[in-house]
């Protein structure tokens, strides 16, 4: 069997067994990958608590005929530790772990999505920004990645110039009130300027938003990630918001 190692984020585990897990994680290199943890589930195991959703490590596979086999793991980064210690951060940590598994397919290298919930868990374990704000600039980066990028100022349909002030998920963003379809939503401006600024990574005019318009925003972005990825996020439910 072929071996292999790469760094991978931990974004889900399963009972196996007595003992064992399966962990499902998205790697570096080789994209989402699911793998047989034996005996992590005894207190004596070397490496159980290395293998926790949130978990940034080195780790080492065989690679198996469904599932691949996990022989050692080293620490990189033990974010989902540092969470964890704080609701409202754990809450958004598991919306995004969430997200990556249905945005993601086994095998397929997905570096970007790899390297941008990285950046998500270290922002969340230093407390860089509100855990909210945090959430939101994921799932929307993420979107963006898997091409489903949103517009926030000019019409999504024929592209006339914005700012515009109807927001239709299934349009694909602001629209013009030519392109407006029936039941559109209707933001305040300021709810578009902090969608855009998460988008593009402006957290000075992020940080500086009111919490009645990360609210709106924080509804348009849910409605349009489970528009696309065609079903409910179960954590999302979860979320502490103001």
């Amino acid at each position: 069997m072929p071996l292999y190692r790469d760094e991978a984020i931990v974004l889900r585990t399963h009972k196996l067994g007595e003992a064992d897990r399966i962990i499902t994680m998205l790697t570096r290199t080789r994209g989402r990958v699911r793998a047989v943890a034996k005996g992590v589930r005894r207190t004596r195991s070397r490496f159980g608590s290395r293998l926790e959703p949130g978990m940034i490590i080195d780790v080492q596979c065989y690679e198996g005929r469904n599932l691949d086999t996990v022989t050692q793991v080293e620490m990189l980064a033990p974010y989902g530790t540092t969470i964890s210690r704080d609701y409202a951060a754990w809450t958004a940590a598991t919306a995004m772990l969430e997200t990556v598994l249905q945005v993601t397919e086994e095998h397929e290298p997905q570096t970007q999505q790899y390297l941008l919930l990285a950046g998500a868990l270290r922002s969340l374990a230093e407390q860089a920004h509100s855990p909210v704000l945090v959430l939101d600039a994921f799932l929307l980066r993420s979107l963006a990645v898997a091409g489903w990028a949103p517009s926030f100022h000019d019409c999504a349909r024929c592209g006339a110039a914005g700012p515009h002030r109807a927001f239709n998920v299934q349009s694909g963003g602001a629209v013009c009130p030519v392109c407006r379809p029936p039941g559109s939503n209707a933001p305040a401006p300021e709810t578009f300027e902090l969608l855009a600024a998460l988008l593009t990574g402006d957290w000075a005019l992020a940080d500086a938003s009111e919490t009645r318009h990360r609210n709106q925003g924080s509804g348009l972005v849910a409605a349009f990630l489970q528009w696309h990825i065609e079903r409910g996020l179960r954590s999302l439910r979860l979320v502490e918001r103001a």
